[in-house]
């Protein structure tokens, strides 16, 4: 099992959304808004009120799935979600120990 997280625009939430589910493998996702801000070495900051606000609202996408489908979903998630400028965000995968449904059917 891989876990996928993501960290994009919330402008392309829509998008990435509506692209992973109609992917093979998806298992579904939870979305959380967050917030966050580049490397001062990829963004400097114009002035001290741009550098007290430079905290711009992001959306957090997380899924646990299969292994044959995990590079197809992060690819999905890579491209749909990318507008090609700085602080788009980012998307990594890591592998998962252990994986199990709290909820289980009777």
């Amino acid at each position: 099992m891989k876990e996928i997280k993501a960290i994009i625009r919330p402008a392309r939430l829509d998008d990435v959304s509506e692209a992973l589910r109609v992917a093979p493998g998806f298992p579904g996702m939870t979305i959380t808004q967050v917030e966050g801000c580049s490397s001062p070495m990829r963004h400097q900051p114009h002035g001290h009120k741009e550098e007290l606000l430079d905290y711009s609202p992001k959306v957090r996408i997380e899924l646990v799935v299969e292994d044959q489908y995990a590079s197809g979903l992060y690819d999905t998630i890579k491209q749909i979600g990318a507008t090609n400028h700085v602080g788009d965000g980012i998307v990594w995968m890591t592998s998962v120990d252990s994986f199990d449904y709290i909820w289980q059917p009777e």
